[in-house]
């Protein structure tokens, strides 16, 4: 485990609580734009301005009102102005799964077409529930790495589990979250080393492949990865694939929007999507 003082802040087991303000933030800049004042957003989610403040500035390294402004739906159209990823920087990587991406160390390796087939067949997949930065996280590994990290906030514990579990039928689970905790505390921590399986069909793989190439604070779009894996014409396809990206955060499928900088659809829901790509903006806009 890394050291809670070398832990960012949003990654400690209080980030679970975090979220849940968050969570309610997002729901009251909606109902009342992103005027509102800090007294009265304050007071919608039952803090004092001083406690809210704080709360946010030491949660997300901005002031409350700068972090309304990254929870605009408007935000997604400057941030493809401003940090759009061109992929380009896939090639420099090879997508050969090694190297420093998005500021975590990851190594990931693919289940052959062929054991992807079989459905997980002989496969015994760990899992645990965990405390992390955007709510509840359902984690799920084989013996060689993360192959599951679902955000549970918004569809519930068992609506997750039954998700995950349905992508690969076949296989024996065993609850193991003492296992999983070097595992999840790496990717949680941003140090150390994140091991990940990815489990999919060919077509998913290279698209997962090039969604890690999109660092942290930068987004790309649809049609972007489509022409980054040679297939211009499968845009639709390619949003499929993000949609049932296995493993949340680290294989950042929020990093990916429509071209008219819309939002598009997430997985494990839009209040979590908005949250992921506020708070990575503000922390690279605020190490800048």
């Amino acid at each position: 485990m890394p050291n809670k003082a070398d832990t960012p802040e949003a990654a400690r087991p209080e980030g679970h609580y975090h979220y849940q303000v968050i969570r309610r933030a997002i729901e009251a800049i909606d109902a009342g734009g992103p005027q509102m004042r800090l007294d009265a957003l304050a007071a919608e989610v039952g803090m004092s301005p001083a406690h809210f403040q704080r709360l946010f500035s030491n949660w997300v390294g901005v002031s409350p009102k700068r972090y309304q402004q990254y929870l605009t739906l408007d935000h997604a159209r400057s941030l493809l102005a401003d940090h759009f990823s061109t992929l380009d920087v896939a090639g420099a990587v090879g997508l050969s799964g090694s190297g420093r991406l998005h500021d975590l160390f990851i190594r990931w390796e693919a289940m052959s077409p062929g054991d992807y087939a079989r459905r997980g067949a002989g496969l015994t997949i760990r899992w645990g529930w965990f405390d992390g930065p955007f709510g509840r996280m359902l984690a799920m590994a084989t013996a060689r790495g993360l192959c599951g990290l679902a955000f549970a906030e918004e569809t519930g514990d068992a609506a997750a589990m039954a998700d995950m579990r349905a992508r690969w039928p076949e296989a024996a689970f065993v609850e193991d979250p003492a296992g999983l905790e070097p595992w999840v505390a790496a990717a949680l921590g941003q140090t150390g080393e994140a091991r990940l399986h990815l489990i999919g069909a060919p077509f998913q793989i290279k698209v997962w492949e090039a969604l890690l190439a999109i660092p942290s604070g930068q987004v790309t779009t649809y049609g972007e990865i489509a022409r980054a894996i040679g297939n211009p014409g499968a845009v639709r396809a390619v949003g499929t694939a993000v949609g049932r990206n296995p493993v949340s955060w680290l294989i950042p499928c929020h990093r990916a929007l429509r071209k008219s900088g819309a939002l598009g659809g997430y997985h494990w829901g839009l209040p979590v999507k908005r949250a992921l790509l506020a708070w990575e903006a503000a922390r690279a806009d605020a190490g800048a």
